[in-house]
């Protein structure tokens, strides 16, 4: 089948259910973008490295960047994604589920955004759309236990490994610069942190937004062709497209998630900052190129958290560190119901 954009524009136009897809695909990339991506530089604002202005905006400029130039390397998230789920061999039912789940996540971002909160947008993402498989099927059969693993396996990569090396990050540091001179060591830091949050923002770009990009690819074959390749191959347009953005979300939100992640949870100095951006990079990266879907702001809370524990147990605000975890735990439920319910409500009248 030929996706390029001209064949796109073309069924874009002439068939409504295929621009509601799209569009939806795309709201939900923004709502990603201004309620995740600024945990990418939370600890570059909280520590005073960056004003949260220009942060934003390096975070914005890298999200695309990483989407960009990441998925032409290695497309293994966005494949995890596109196999997760089977909405079943009913076309117009599945591009219904669909639909019902992109509103789904976006209900539930937007609702954590308003509140300050730093939901997981990936979570969201897999809860919707497997809520929304298990309603159009009427149980398990929709979702593909091997590949909903990998989810499992990316939590414990963003929790044990993001907190293990937020602390072993930070000892080392502190090891290795025992005898510096605290001036010079604070001005290196501050730009190694500049720098390792950019990276975070970069991975963050390359990890969910391929989970949106592949949402958005399944919605176009399903519309076009009525059938989804597993063999698929993502057109560059396309990535730039979501790349764009999601960039545009990072730009237009953020300043709320800043604050609770970065100021809030944990003082920190420039180097911990900088072990926390490392740490975020390090477990990130290794999620993206081995195909696990992970939330990256799970990832950099609890590597925040890793660094404040290394200090000393008390100086992590625990209350609202176990009041975020808690709204990672609730999202899988309460967004999968959410899709459940729209997928039902969406077929009665669609």
């Amino acid at each position: 089948m030929n996706y390029d954009f001209g064949a796109f524009v073309a069924a874009f136009c002439s068939d409504p259910v295929l621009a509601l897809i799209v569009l939806l695909t795309l709201g939900a990339t923004v709502v990603n973008g201004a309620t995740d991506a600024p945990n990418a530089i939370a600890t570059v604002v909280g520590t005073k490295a960056m004003k949260p202005t220009p942060a934003i905006a390096m975070a914005a400029v890298c999200n695309f960047i990483g989407l960009a130039a990441i998925t032409m390397i290695s497309s293994a998230v966005a494949m995890t994604i596109f196999k997760m789920v089977d909405f079943g061999g009913n076309n117009h039912a599945a591009l219904v589920a669909l639909a019902a789940a992109m509103v789904a996540i976006i209900v539930w971002g937007v609702a954590a955004w308003y509140f300050g909160i730093p939901t997981s947008q990936s979570h969201s993402l897999i809860a919707g759309i497997t809520g929304a498989a298990i309603a159009l099927q009427g149980g398990l059969a929709g979702v593909n236990g091997d590949e909903w693993m990998k989810v499992v396996y990316g939590l414990v990569i963003s929790t044990v490994l993001g907190f293990g090396t937020g602390w072993l990050f930070t000892r080392l540091i502190k090891v290795a610069c025992r005898g510096a001179e605290r001036t010079k060591a604070n001005s290196f830091f501050k730009w190694a942190q500049i720098v390792s949050g950019a990276g975070v923002a970069v991975l963050h770009g390359a990890q969910d937004g391929q989970k949106f990009l592949s949402l958005c690819m399944l919605g176009i074959m399903l519309a076009m062709d009525g059938v989804a390749y597993s063999n698929v191959e993502f057109p560059m347009w396309l990535i730039l497209l979501v790349s764009m953005t999601m960039a545009l979300g990072t730009a237009v939100g953020g300043k709320k998630i800043i604050k609770s992640v970065g100021m809030n949870m944990v003082k920190m100095e420039q180097y911990q900052g900088f072990s926390a951006c490392l740490s975020a990079c390090f477990c990130i990266g290794l999620a993206t190129f081995t195909g696990l879907p992970v939330s990256t702001t799970h990832t950099k809370t609890t590597a925040i958290m890793g660094v404040g524990a290394e200090k000393s147990l008390r100086t992590v605000k625990w209350g609202l560190a176990g009041k975020m975890v808690l709204t990672w735990v609730l999202t899988f439920p309460g967004c999968g119901l959410l899709a459940f319910g729209f997928t039902h409500l969406f077929l009665m009248f669609f």
